[in-house]
């Protein structure tokens, strides 16, 4: 009888988030009616339902989810500071020459926006709105196009720092800690956001590699699908200048954020929030070209007080300080009182702007509905657990012919074909908690499977009918786009995607070599 109530609760949950339901009520709503219904019956104890506070507690306090809120105001300050269409421009200028080179711009484009935004939603709309005009008028394929735009919309999934990394981070460390617990170890080695961070940074770069050759393979074997732009590629020292403009201050916001990351330097939180602050500094000097002072103030502060950290002792509270060390605390204070000042002229002039508020609202709007559906999905992991659901799918996954293999198979095209028509979060919360534990338990790399999920999730953006990036597209590309052209080209970046699922696979190294390198 449990088993039958954890199958049907499944489904029905799955069926109501089909057919448009608010996500985060679905679950709930579908947990607590479950329990009641089985609380009837016989199979379901209310007493489980106790620790349901507890469990919004933790993960309320949970360190590593406040990077969610931070890495979501980064990514809105710099797509309302109009960071895409300097990066759009001047990458066209610099592949413009080549056959192709529009298409290759915004996969650039799309990869350096994923580095710094990682919003799906704002990449894809900004670039259908920046280039599907321009490469339409180009004569490029109207497939080939919207397909291009798609793909390099969603690179944000993937390439750290990802939000759908946390998340996927902070459910995959408890289904590690669960699955030890059923081999026996009672003190499993965490699983760390940084540690997935790192694992993903290669199979990222792997697709951006895999979409540039299947781009200019296109362009030569039909070159009318994806022709040159010659005259938009001025070999001037003044175009030079504009592209550098254009392109170093992400890179470098990128390599502080990521580089702190990697390097140990920072946790997943404390880069969030230096990517907010050098969002908000980025985006001072391009919406006010008065505010260039206070800018280059806060980064030559953040710098001093970096060099400073590395040759003096800053810390206060000790009995006996020398004579040194107060020499360089005093320069600390006063670099401090430099990089305070720098970055609220950045915010206030950011809110003269009138894009302060904005960025504020769209930040708050996404990181609840992140944290509702969080708690939605707590609800519905205990009562799922109490009918007995994770014994159910661990028996079936180790019962699967081929063993851990076979079972990561299984688990890989359940949540492609699951990808057609439930949203990431959805997936992350409501199938990932059922199936990692036995894949894990199996004894698959914990890091390996995340990446892997990551990988499949990314698809979830590009396969019709419910394809978010679609939809984006969709509702900003000109008349003469249609639908059939919008599936269409998304269907070969489809594929190059369960291509890289394939190379993944057969080579685990391209995601364990990374972590292992950086963190042993």
């Amino acid at each position: 009888m449990s088993t039958f109530f954890a199958l049907a609760l499944f489904v029905v949950t799955c069926g109501f988030i089909v057919a448009g339901y608010p996500v985060a009520f679905t679950l709930a709503g579908s947990a607590l009616l479950f329990a009641c219904i089985g609380n009837l019956f016989g199979v379901f104890d209310f007493g489980l339902l106790g620790a349901f506070g507890q469990q919004i507690f933790g993960r309320m306090t949970n360190p590593v989810l406040i990077a969610v809120p931070l890495f979501v105001f980064m990514g809105v300050m710099l797509e309302r500071s109009k960071v895409a269409e300097e990066l759009l421009d001047a990458m066209g200028r610099l592949f413009g020459r080549l056959r192709g080179g529009l298409g290759i711009s915004v996969t650039c484009v799309g990869a350096l926006l994923a580095a710094s935004t990682g919003i799906v939603g704002a990449t894809v709309v900004t670039m259908g709105l920046l280039a599907l005009p321009t490469m339409l008028r180009r004569g490029y394929d109207p497939a080939l196009a919207a397909g291009s735009i798609c793909a390099a919309g969603t690179l944000g999934q993937i390439i750290p720092p990802s939000i759908v990394l946390v998340l996927l981070g902070e459910v995959l460390s408890s289904a590690y800690q669960r699955a030890q617990f059923l081999r026996g170890n009672f003190s499993p080695e965490p699983v760390s956001v940084g540690d997935l961070f790192a694992g993903a940074l290669m199979p990222g770069l792997l697709l951006v590699g895999l979409y540039i050759a299947y781009q200019a393979g296109v362009a030569w074997l039909r070159p009318g699908a994806a022709p040159a732009v010659r005259d938009d590629a001025d070999p001037g020292l003044g175009a030079v200048g504009g592209i550098l403009s254009a392109l170093v201050p992400p890179a470098l916001l990128i390599v502080a954020v990521l580089g702190s990351i990697l390097g140990g330097i920072a946790t997943p939180t404390e880069a969030a929030a230096v990517g907010g602050v050098g969002a908000t500094l980025l985006a001072a000097h391009r919406l006010d070209p008065r505010a260039r002072p206070s800018v280059l103030a806060a980064i030559g502060g953040m710098a001093g007080l970096l060099v400073l950290a590395a040759l003096f002792d800053l810390r206060l509270g000790r009995d006996v300080i020398p004579s040194w060390d107060k020499l360089g605390i005093g320069m600390g204070a006063v670099l401090t009182a430099v990089l305070a000042w720098g970055v609220f002229d950045a915010f206030r002039r950011c809110h003269r702007a009138a894009v302060l508020r904005e960025v504020m609202d769209g930040t708050l709007k996404i990181t609840a509905m992140v944290f509702v559906i969080l708690i939605g999905a707590a609800l519905f992991a205990l009562v799922f657990r109490g009918f007995g659901g994770d014994r159910l799918v661990h028996d079936f996954l180790t019962g699967i012919p081929g063993g851990a293999l076979g079972a990561m198979l299984f688990v890989m095209i359940t949540l492609f074909v699951l990808g057609f028509f439930l949203d990431f979060i959805e997936i992350i919360y409501v199938v990932v908690p059922i199936v990692t534990p036995a894949l894990m338990a199996l004894g698959l790399d914990p890091l390996w499977v995340g990446v892997m999920i990551a990988v499949n999730l990314q698809a979830s953006f590009l396969t019709p009918p419910f394809g978010f990036a679609l939809f984006y597209l969709r509702g900003v590309a000109p008349k003469e786009v249609t639908t059939f052209h919008i599936y269409g080209g998304v269907a070969p970046f489809i594929a190059i995607q369960v291509l890289a699922l394939i190379i993944l696979a057969l080579f685990p190294g391209l995601v364990l070599w990374l972590p292992k390198l950086i963190y042993g």
